[in-house]
């Protein structure tokens, strides 16, 4: 199962569900927006309409009716103005601004003119007085709330997807330590009982050169198991750095795997010897095995595999190089989540604990320097270099 495509697919499935939810509540409030300024647009009409019956008006107009529906007009700006661009009258504007700035009724008047054409009504035979209006304030907030409430939902989704991944990111580590912790308890009996057959065959088999031989390699192979219940132990915990050459845990590992794989393979190895680094060794051994063996799944037990170190800007580099299959560049960062893996058999957590060991316990960093498909990867490790510090003499 491949733990990193649920992954994407749950991330997929979230941000369909967001562009949904945002698309309903757009249409949703445009259609209602619209709405509004239909009826505000009604509204202007009736207002107008009103203003024409009473300048019409005679004896029998009921007055009280025209300006009952001139004074319902609270919400939806307007200016009345006659035929030379003069200003008769307004409504619903900043009455303040109105009385102490004599140029914000022409100012507004020149905005309304812009967005809407003015309702022309005829109060009499030949002359007209026009009406200019604008949105009003609750249909202009209307129109930017789908943008606001679009960053309200990004935020929410934003923060979700943090405390989710979060949260996650500690429920994955508490299974991981919890995991290894019990794989090194668990091994811990059969092990045991490994070295002391080990040591009874050694005291109770007559001597054999064949198997005396066969002995030795099985007592290897439980010190080999030893190594992995160690390993798995230290996950969890913070383990202890030490100074060392680092030629030895790359020589040490680099000759394991070359002794296990095909004669087919050419390995080489350039690292100088007084090259020092602050690790601790048996899991950083693990990185190396794991780089190494992937490299050698990658070239079907037939190729190339070189390994070097140096020193660069203050940082210690090695670098495993392979002439296998390749990474296609978008699968750069991938190959390092949980559960990414090309391989049927496994769990896709080799890489995944290289990352942690390097990065977490080593403060360093490991990356996919370059790759071409068909033409082999490099995978590269930076280690901080110990920072020197100045010792104070006090007399």
């Amino acid at each position: 199962m491949n733990l990193y495509r649920q992954q994407s697919t749950w991330r997929l499935m979230l941000i369909i569900g967001a562009l949904l939810i945002v698309s309903a509540s757009l249409w949703y409030t445009n259609h209602l927006a619209k709405d509004i300024a239909r009826s505000e647009q009604k509204k202007v009409e009736l207002w107008a309409n009103a203003n024409k019956n009473l300048y019409q008006a005679d004896d029998n107009t009921d007055l009280n009716f025209l300006f009952d529906v001139i004074k319902n007009n609270q919400s939806v700006p307007v200016i009345l103005t006659n035929e030379e661009n003069e200003i008769l009258a307004w409504r619903n504007l900043d009455s303040v601004k109105v009385k102490n700035n004599d140029t914000y009724l022409a100012e507004r008047l020149r905005e309304m003119k812009k967005n809407k054409a003015p309702l022309q009504i005829e109060y009499y035979e030949g002359s007209y007085i026009y009406i200019y209006y604008e949105d009003s304030i609750l249909l202009k907030q209307l129109r930017y709330y789908p943008f606001v409430q679009l960053g309200i939902i990004g935020l929410f989704l934003f923060v979700a997807y943090l405390s989710f991944s979060t949260v996650k990111s500690a429920e994955q580590n508490q299974v991981w330590v919890g995991m290894a912790k019990e794989t090194a308890h668990q091994l811990g009996t059969p092990i045991s009982s490994l070295v002391a057959w080990v040591e009874y065959l050694k005291d109770h088999l007559p001597e054999d050169t064949s198997k005396e031989e066969i002995i030795t390699e099985l007592g290897k192979d439980v010190d080999r198991l030893e190594l992995i219940a160690d390993r798995f132990s230290k996950i969890g915990s913070k383990p202890k750095l030490e100074e060392i050459q680092l030629v030895q845990p790359l020589e040490k590992t680099f000759h394991y795997i070359k002794r296990r794989s095909s004669d087919r393979v050419h390995f080489k190895m350039d690292v100088p010897e007084n090259l020092k680094v602050q690790i601790n060794a048996p899991l950083f051994e693990w990185v190396l095995e794991n780089l190494l063996k992937n490299a050698l799944d990658a070239m079907d037990g037939s190729g190339s595999i070189e390994m070097i170190a140096f020193e660069e800007n203050n940082k210690t580099i090695v670098e495993i190089k392979d002439s296998g299959k390749g990474i296609a560049s978008s699968k750069f960062k991938t190959v390092f989540q949980p559960g990414y893996s090309t391989k049927k058999r496994g769990w896709g957590l080799g890489l995944t604990l290289t990352k942690r060991i390097i990065e977490q316990y080593h403060g360093g960093k490991i990356f996919v320097k370059n790759s071409e498909i068909d033409k082999g990867t490099t995978f590269r490790i930076e280690l901080p270099k110990k920072k020197k510090t100045n010792k104070i003499r006090i007399s």
